[in-house]
């Protein structure tokens, strides 16, 4: 791991390995340039892989050491694993509630029909959502590593990184092509790919200050970043991958999926 790396504060950290998911949600969003179409089947699996990717790094990742964190701090473990935990998703179900839709009109104006609009616009905004405790997931990873806590290695946080860049590269997918298909040029559908990323960075950097200054939090906020990307899996990206009739080949490859990830993990964590 080189020297430089480990010279930096862990808000760039969080930062510039952020910047790689994003890239990666950008690589994915490239495929507009070479498609109009995935292959449904293909799609399907790839979805479901970066599934796997998220429920294993939202255990190995963040509950686990959340668990550990909290003992070390003389508190039962399994209190901030549950009440954070669950917190997170509550808060992705307020979000879903509460948050305006996109103005499809302005942002989506080359497509003129108008229930493709509105897919596309709640499949941007969905995904977008998403991004964001997958940004604060890696922040509060390389906070935890500036608070000294025993559980929390740099590895680990850098391998949580890799893995939700290697499951960013679908969601990219996931929103230029369908822009494509539906009729939107190649440059603004990987635009909007590409944008769904943007939330990462800025997320990363805002978890890793929370968790810097309020060490106390740290067991809490990791069991909310785990609780929030499980209920994106349980509610987005499981029935997504499944709804085409694929449903073997998504329930392997998010087997494949999380294997992967915690291999990741346990290896370099």
């Amino acid at each position: 791991m080189g020297d430089w790396i480990v010279g930096l504060s862990p808000v760039m950290q969080a930062f510039i390995f952020t910047l790689f998911t994003w890239g990666a949600t950008a690589l994915g969003a490239s495929f507009v340039f070479f498609t109009r179409t995935v292959n449904q089947k293909v799609f399907d699996g790839m979805l479901a892989f970066a599934g796997g990717v998220m429920i294993a790094a939202s255990f190995w990742s963040l509950l686990s050491p959340g668990i550990e964190m909290a003992e070390q701090q003389g508190v039962p473990g399994y209190i901030p694993a549950v009440v954070g935990f669950l917190l997170g998703g509550f808060f992705l179900l307020l979000v879903d509630r509460i948050l305006p839709h996109l103005n499809e009109d302005l942002y989506f104006k080359d497509i003129k029909d108008k229930k493709a609009k509105h897919r596309t616009a709640m499949l941007v905004f969905s995904i977008t959502m998403h991004n964001i405790p997958e940004g604060l997931a890696i922040g509060v990873a390389f906070g935890a590593v500036a608070a000294d806590f025993s559980t929390s290695t740099l590895a680990g946080a850098i391998a949580l990184a890799i893995g939700i860049g290697i499951q960013n590269i679908p969601e990219g997918t996931a929103v230029s092509v369908p822009l494509r298909g539906d009729g939107m040029s190649k440059g603004k559908s990987f635009f909007y790919g590409q944008l769904s990323g943007v939330v990462e960075p800025i997320s990363a950097v805002v978890g890793a200050l929370a968790v810097i200054y309020i060490q106390p939090l740290l067991p809490y906020a990791l069991s909310f970043a785990a609780g929030a990307m499980i209920f994106v899996v349980a509610k987005e990206i499981i029935p997504g991958s499944q709804e085409k009739g694929n449903v073997q080949i998504a329930s392997i490859s998010l087997m494949i999926g999380f294997s992967v990830m915690m291999v990741l993990d346990v290896a370099l964590g």
